[in-house]
């Protein structure tokens, strides 16, 4: 069992930048692939970002270039760093993480980006 506690949303304007965490409650150095996903509202969730185990991202193309995920084994959080912050942005953020076939979510954190 893992349980991921994300946080780190907030209301920014337009061109901002926010930096979201997800803690984990065990070594994440275990847990093969980690990442993060959205939901802006009435929409389907998306995916954003994926880091796996030995560091290597996949960033959906709508942030590529403003988006950094990393991960911090020492301290079990991996994060994501969000820069030119536009409207579209704006949605609740899920920490994700998969290990042994099996997917665990964070509760999630709204980012509203203001134009």
């Amino acid at each position: 069992q893992v349980q991921l506690v994300d946080s780190g949303g907030g209301l920014v304007q337009a061109g901002g930048s926010l930096r979201l965490s997800c803690a984990a409650s065990r070594s994440i150095f275990s847990i093969n692939t980690m990442g993060w996903y959205r939901q802006a509202p009435g929409k389907q969730r998306e995916l954003v970002v994926t880091i796996t185990s030995g560091g290597s991202t996949n960033y959906t193309d709508s942030v590529k270039g403003r988006f950094t995920i990393s991960r911090d084994n020492a301290k079990n959080t991996v994060y994501l760093q969000m820069k030119i912050l536009k409207p579209e942005d704006t949605a609740t953020y899920y920490c994700w993480g998969r290990t042994y076939g099996r997917d665990y979510w964070g509760k999630g954190t709204l980012v509203t980006v203001s134009p």
